[in-house]
């Protein structure tokens, strides 16, 4: 599972990346703060940063595509035992 590290003002915060998908032309992540057992997962949409070379990850909160991408993810990882 690859971990992807954000840094932050006060501290870095490490998630692990279950999957992604593309959606109209976006990209997403479903990640998960545990690298095993239980953990909370988060679904992040990628947006090009400030310079080519940089990413920014938001966590999404629209609660429509986050029914959606949360139907999409179920489909993918169907070996992985994830409540939405």
């Amino acid at each position: 599972m690859d971990k992807i590290v954000f840094h932050g003002d006060q501290e870095d915060i490490a998630f692990y990346v279950l999957d992604s998908t593309k959606l109209a032309g976006r990209s997403f992540l479903l990640v998960t703060d545990a690298e095993e057992g239980d953990g909370t997962c988060y679904i992040l949409e990628e947006h090009a940063g400030t310079d080519d070379k940089e990413l920014v990850y938001e966590m999404v909160e629209d609660d429509t595509l986050l029914d959606h991408l949360a139907s999409i993810f179920g489909e993918q990882t169907e070996d992985v035992d994830i409540e939405f």
